[in-house]
């Protein structure tokens, strides 16, 4: 399998975080969704990635090459939408689309004006004019713009209405009919996810705790409910994480058979969203406890 992005054992120190050694790839022509609670590391991973921060261990890999190394080139095949989109506040779209444009000698302004007819782009206001979602459209087209063959994406839905999120996903799955586009997408939206993702990595205080692909992940687990009194060190251990509330507990397993098993009726299970995993696998600090 071809990679477009690859961690290998990749490593950043700040004064009050760490990501630990990481190792995970986002194959070519399918997304990846990337989530974690906040300050977990995804946007550290996606600094990485973009070379905004230097590492300080392993390697990042885009397209099967350095990217201390290759900088220019790779970055050039790069698409990068954050979730605060960022260009000179006192110019006006038209001219950061082609100031911009130059940098890139893909860049296809046919498909820009698509995009900026699509969006409802008012070419001719100032950066600093638009709205919050505008300015999240306007960046989406700049980075589809040059037609790039890996897409990061950090956040892109958060503000959004729900019609323009669903836009976007079906925009999203369009450029995927070209295999050889990939996309990294960070969010805390999992429903959005559970639309276009084929892989899902969970990073939880600097780790990895799984990469695998999304179908894995919902075949997977599965989220149990039942009483405290249910609770003790060996019931624990079959659990990836626990949360309590007034009722009971609701934890997260990747053993449901043995579950039912150990404890029939006495508990409730079904099949587990990623939204369920995510918060739930937050449990394992709870757990661990």
């Amino acid at each position: 399998m071809e990679f477009a992005l690859e961690f290998d054992r990749i490593e950043k120190r700040y004064r009050d975080f760490r990501l630990q050694p990481t190792s995970f790839a986002v194959p070519r022509g399918y997304v990846m969704g990337l989530i974690g609670p906040n300050g977990a590391g995804k946007t550290t991973l996606i600094k990485l990635a973009l070379n905004l921060i230097r590492r300080d261990g392993g390697v990042v890999r885009l397209f099967e090459k350095d990217n201390l190394q290759h900088e220019r080139e790779t970055r050039a095949r790069i698409g990068f939408v954050p979730d605060e989109p960022r260009f000179h506040e006192d110019i006006a779209l038209q001219r950061l689309k082609q100031a911009t444009a130059r940098f890139y000698p893909t860049w296809n302004d046919v498909r820009f004006h698509e995009l900026a007819e699509k969006f409802e782009l008012p070419l001719g206001r100032k950066f600093k004019k638009l709205s919050h979602g505008m300015k999240s459209k306007f960046a989406l087209a700049m980075a589809l713009a040059h037609e790039p063959e890996l897409l990061i994406l950090d956040e892109p839905t958060a503000g959004l209405d729900p019609a323009f999120r669903r836009e976007l996903l079906g925009l999203l799955s369009g450029s995927l009919q070209d295999a050889s586009v990939s996309i990294l997408f960070s969010t805390h939206i999992t429903s959005d996810l559970e639309r276009v993702a084929d892989y899902i990595t969970y990073v939880q205080e600097g780790r990895v705790v799984f990469s695998k692909s999304k179908d894995d992940v919902l075949d997977t687990y599965v989220v149990v409910k039942g009483g405290r009194e249910l609770l003790d060190g060996q019931s624990r251990d079959l659990f990836e994480g626990v949360r309590l509330n007034r009722y009971g507990f609701e934890a997260l397993t990747a053993q449901p058979d043995e579950v039912r098993r150990r404890f029939g009726d006495a508990v409730t299970t079904e099949r587990a969203s990623l939204d369920d995993v995510m918060v739930l696998m937050q449990g394992r600090l709870d757990h661990a406890a």
